[in-house]
């Protein structure tokens, strides 16, 4: 069995508004993006910008500014902005504009109650199916994310963190139910970016996959089932809390 190796996402700087952080002094400057690749390389350095927090929830996304930064005209700029809402990362609202999606704690909720419904479901449809490639896949996958900690990548790491959980809607041949997983796909990116910024890490802990690992290389189906929902509800009130906070911090600052 074969299995998609999804790409890290792109590097990028943002310069500094009042709506972005400042970008440090050693950061990738902007450049001028290959033509043959001008929408996607703009999708994922915006990407990028949001799950880093560079671009904040909320944040405006302004045609003009980014076309300049990026050294791009706005045709392939609309298109990577048009890819992103799809994806549930950034929100357009007619003749308001587009804005960075800004999650709230009901939303936090929702994601969650449907990955565990959804990841058990796929354990429970994978689970006879795995093979030698499977283990071989979860392990390098595994190692990858790792690898993401450790050198502090926050945007790499929540890349490698959806590809180490999405082998298993790979694995269990539902192809509706892989189509499920990917439409949460933008939604579990900035869900994974609040996640971080609340414990105050750069990615999850080192060692918070490695009971997931282990048991789904097990023999034990009841207790992969019981760590999914388990690993899913870790740090979830302290997350809850931190995007309570955004919301009230903008609700105060509008007078």
């Amino acid at each position: 069995m074969q299995y998609c190796r999804q790409s890290t996402i792109c590097n990028v700087s943002i310069l500094a508004t009042p709506n972005t952080r400042p970008v440090a002094d050693d950061a990738m400057p902007l450049g001028r993006v290959a033509k043959s690749t001008i929408r996607i390389e703009v999708a994922d350095r915006l990407r990028q910008a949001i799950l880093g927090g560079d671009l904040l929830p909320g944040s405006p996304l302004i045609e003009t500014m980014l076309a300049a930064q990026f050294q791009v005209s706005r045709a392939p700029l609309r298109e990577a902005i048009r890819q992103l809402a799809e994806e549930g990362v950034v929100v357009t609202v007619p003749y308001i504009g587009t804005r960075v999606m800004a999650l709230s704690v009901d939303d936090l909720r929702e994601i969650q109650s449907m990955r565990v419904t959804l990841e058990r479901f796929a354990f429970r449809q994978a689970w006879s199916r795995r093979d030698a490639e499977f283990s071989r896949e979860l392990r390098r996958r595994h190692d990858a994310l790792t690898e993401a900690i450790d050198k502090g990548d926050d945007a790499s790491s929540i890349n490698a963190e959806l590809a180490l959980h999405g082998l298993v809607y790979e694995a269990s041949g539902h192809r509706l139910l892989l189509r499920a997983w990917e439409s949460l796909r933008g939604k579990l990116q900035l869900y994974w970016a609040a996640h971080h910024r609340a414990h105050g890490s750069r990615g999850p802990r080192r060692d918070s996959h490695d009971q997931y690992v282990n048991l789904a290389l097990g023999d034990d189906l009841r207790a992969m089932l019981a760590e999914v929902t388990s690993h899913m509800k870790r740090g979830s009130e302290v997350t809850e809390r931190f995007v309570k906070s955004l919301s009230t911090n903008s609700t105060e600052g509008v007078t």
